[in-house]
């Protein structure tokens, strides 16, 4: 049977791609890897990505069927429902609810953060400046990951709910832009992406991004 087939952008920039390749990879789930580089801000449709995605946009996740999975949170959620044992949402209802809350922040919030920081894992800058408005993005997510912690996570465990689940994926790419840009956070937040920088799947996503020729000038710049 042929495997899904998961459009990424360049690893070393996307973000959102990060999330369901990471899942996909806690859940056990196989599939076959497909890179297409993005290009700068404005350059208009991307027709090698047009070609896959119904949206224009990576990532997106076709199935052997040919159906197309083109939204981060819903491949997140195929490889859930896949993979139910895997852990990717807590199974306790509230858990859940509150897992599924931040990860939806995360996915149509933080706006400063990202504008910020863009996603550029060769690199480091230790001069970054950022605004009142991204300090107090930083700190929501400081505050909502400690608090989580607290509430489910694991002494066994660095992960914010006791397991690496969807949480994790969603976030990874802030641990990546922290580090970039040596943000401070709390003691707390530094071990969980200590964590995820240490995770194997990660890691060897990392590693790929390390790789790659391919450049964004643009992204390079800030």
């Amino acid at each position: 049977m042929a495997l899904p087939i998961l459009t990424i952008g360049n690893k070393n920039y996307s973000s959102w791609s990060m999330r369901p390749w990471l899942a996909l990879k806690w859940a056990g789930i196989a599939f076959e890897e497909r890179v297409i580089p993005l290009g700068p801000r404005g350059m208009g449709p991307n027709p090698d990505i047009l070609a896959v995605s119904p949206s224009g946009t990576v990532p997106v996740l076709e199935l052997a069927d040919g159906t197309k999975i083109w939204d981060t949170l819903s491949i997140c959620e195929w490889a859930h429902e896949q993979a139910p044992d895997a852990g990717l949402w807590p199974k306790d209802a509230i858990a859940r609810a509150l897992a599924r809350s931040a990860t939806c922040e995360m996915h149509s919030g933080f706006a400063a953060v990202r504008q910020t920081f863009p996603m550029n894992l060769k690199r480091v800058k230790a001069d970054h400046e950022w605004s009142d408005t991204a300090q107090a993005q930083i700190q929501r997510i400081d505050d909502l990951f400690c608090g989580l912690k607290a509430q489910f996570g694991s002494a066994d465990s660095p992960f914010i709910m006791g397991h690496h689940s969807i949480v994790d994926a969603f976030y990874a790419p802030v641990a990546t832009r922290f580090r970039t840009y040596q943000v401070p956070v709390s003691a707390g937040l530094q071990a969980w992406c200590e964590a995820i920088f240490q995770d194997p799947d990660f890691a060897a996503w990392d590693q790929a991004a390390q790789l790659e020729t391919w450049t964004i000038p643009e992204t390079d710049a800030v």
